[in-house]
């Protein structure tokens, strides 16, 4: 029988078939799948099996060559979907396993790390594709464990996307993602991941103006199952309530939001199963100054002093600049002008360093006239 198009160009160039793999793993971002299964498809492919959309845009890439030339432009019968070939080509490779799973938790905590120190200006499109990528494998995944990991593997990644976004100034952005990761959450079936991702699109709401719905938002998103919740999230939730009850100067309930806090926080603040969350004494310190400053309380002054001496030398620049921010308000407050325009130029340089557009937009309220 004679060789079909796609064979003899392979032949043509001397290739062999792990050749031709190899450079379709060059030609995409996307994940594909392992070698022996691609080897399997291949060889299907070169004895007439209809390719589809997705690889036959890939085989044309590769081998620079128009679809004619490789056969792949055969009309398709008026009685065949355009849309089985596509489809063909993807549900048997899209079904990630530990490994793959374990490979993007791993990026999400370098994107983790890496916004800690650097913030989001340089990073936002990186996460933003990181996302994408487990998007489209669970989309066309089948139901199963495989799938409720990748689901929960989006739903952290994406809550970091639209925090990056956030912090960026772009607030319809944020917004999407934290719908991305909330479907992701349920999808995966996490009550801590959901409250959490719920909780924290709570900041969209708080820099649009909208602090009545903020509140009520993160109180939604810890009511849902608390039960369920391990100490060191209920911990972050009572801390998220209380600056939400900061900003609309509920004093007395934010105080009481913030000993609620102090009290579910554990001895030992790491949890493997909640590597989203840095919480600890001293960040808990910090974000009580926070809402004190907002509150416009003296006492916040001594929380902040703590939370900065905790914090090492450039290891949290965004934390540092709100931080520095919430000093210069405290100051303000008190009439100490030479100390708050200390800390506010401070705090400006660090965010001009990590492209904070969220801290850019508080200190320039701060030195309003």
């Amino acid at each position: 029988m004679a060789a079909t198009p796609l064979r003899a160009a392979r032949e043509l160039r001397g290739w062999t078939q792990d050749q031709v793999i190899a450079r379709l793993r060059r030609a995409t971002n996307e994940s594909l799948p392992a070698a022996t299964s691609l080897t399997r498809q291949l060889s299907r492919w070169e004895n007439g099996a209809t390719v589809g959309q997705f690889y036959g845009r890939l085989l044309c890439q590769v081998f620079e060559a128009p679809p004619d030339a490789l056969g792949l432009s055969a009309p398709l019968s008026s009685t065949q979907d355009a849309r089985i070939p596509e489809l063909q080509d993807r549900i048997p490779f899209s079904n990630p396993d530990a490994e793959l799973v374990g490979i993007f938790e791993s990026q999400t905590q370098n994107f983790r790390l890496l916004d800690r120190r650097l913030g989001a200006a340089h990073l936002l499109p990186q996460t933003e594709q990181h996302v994408a990528q487990m998007e489209n494998i669970l989309r066309y995944s089948m139901p199963g464990s495989a799938r409720s990991a990748i689901a929960r593997a989006l739903a952290e990644a994406s809550s970091l996307t639209a925090w990056q976004a956030l912090d960026s100034g772009h607030l319809d952005k944020a917004w999407k993602h934290y719908e991305i990761a909330k479907s992701a959450a349920r999808e995966c079936e996490s009550p801590a991941v959901l409250a959490h991702v719920t909780a924290e699109q709570t900041y969209t709401l708080l820099d649009n103006g909208y602090d009545d719905e903020a509140l009520q938002l993160v109180r939604h998103a810890h009511q849902q199952a608390p039960r369920k919740l391990p100490g060191l999230l209920r911990a972050w939730l009572f801390a998220a309530e209380g600056e939400a009850l900061a900003v609309v100067g509920d004093g007395d309930a934010a105080r009481k939001a913030m000993d609620a806090a102090a009290r579910y926080l554990p001895d030992d603040p790491e949890d493997p199963e909640l590597p989203f969350l840095m919480l600890n004494e001293t960040h808990l310190a910090r974000w009580r100054g926070n809402c004190l400053a907002r509150l416009g309380a003296d006492e916040a002054l001594d929380d902040l002093t703590s939370a900065l001496s905790g914090i090492e030398d450039g290891s949290l620049g965004r934390a540092e600049a709100g931080l520095q921010v919430d000093l210069a308000m405290t100051f303000q407050a008190r009439g100490e002008v030479d100390e708050a325009q200390k800390h506010a130029q401070r705090a400006a340089e660090l965010a001009g360093r990590t492209g904070s557009a969220r801290q850019r937009a508080r200190i320039a309220k701060l030195l309003a006239p």
